[in-house]
């Protein structure tokens, strides 16, 4: 597996490597001993054990987020996409943190196989480029309604450049997320 860390040094896009021949490719997607050796190569902790998985599938143009759980519910994320594609963000938001505020983004595809590690601490959305996009990832924690935040998509102060699929003027979201606050209102976590 390969690590390399993004503009954020937390957030680190992961490329497991595929053994493909005639008959198809095979992929290890997650093994816990590689993915914290790779973490600790760089300088980064370990998270807690993942404890939760979680499949959604979206339309060309759906963004869910930006989401994150506070304490004592926080969750660190891996995702992947496993159909179709998907630009995928972290944002930091742990307040007195030198990158706070600032985003981080990949894509993830189906056929790049990259996969993104968010840890606790950063809010995380994502913009479905294709139909019928198949988002899978791990958490750290369950889901727990009462420490559930959002931050608006689309707050200035953040600056995310979403890249809107062809033919598109603006993102379907989820009225939750059309209706959160700016980075600047939101409950946020320590850092």
């Amino acid at each position: 597996m390969r690590f390399v860390q993004t503009a954020l040094p937390d957030v680190v896009i992961i490329e497991p490597p595929a053994f493909g021949d005639d008959r198809g490719w095979f992929m290890e997607t997650f093994n816990g001993p590689r993915f914290e050796a790779g973490l600790r190569a760089l300088g980064l902790p370990v998270p807690r054990p993942f404890v939760q998985d979680n499949h959604s599938c979206s339309k060309a143009g759906v963004l869910r987020g930006l989401h994150y759980q506070l304490p004592p519910h926080a969750q660190g994320k891996l995702v992947r996409v496993t159909h179709g594609a998907a630009f995928d963000v972290a944002v930091d938001i742990r307040e007195g943190s030198p990158t706070f505020g600032r985003w981080a983004g990949a894509l993830l595809t189906g056929a790049n196989r990259r996969q993104l590690w968010i840890p606790e601490g950063f809010a995380h959305g994502f913009l479905a480029l294709e139909d019928d996009t198949h988002f899978l990832y791990k958490t750290t924690d369950t889901y727990a309604k009462d420490c559930e935040r959002t931050i608006r998509f689309d707050d200035a102060a953040i600056g995310i450049r979403w890249p809107m699929p062809a033919g598109l003027a603006a993102p379907l979201v989820a009225p939750k997320d059309a209706a959160a606050p700016l980075l600047a209102a939101a409950d946020l976590p320590p850092l």
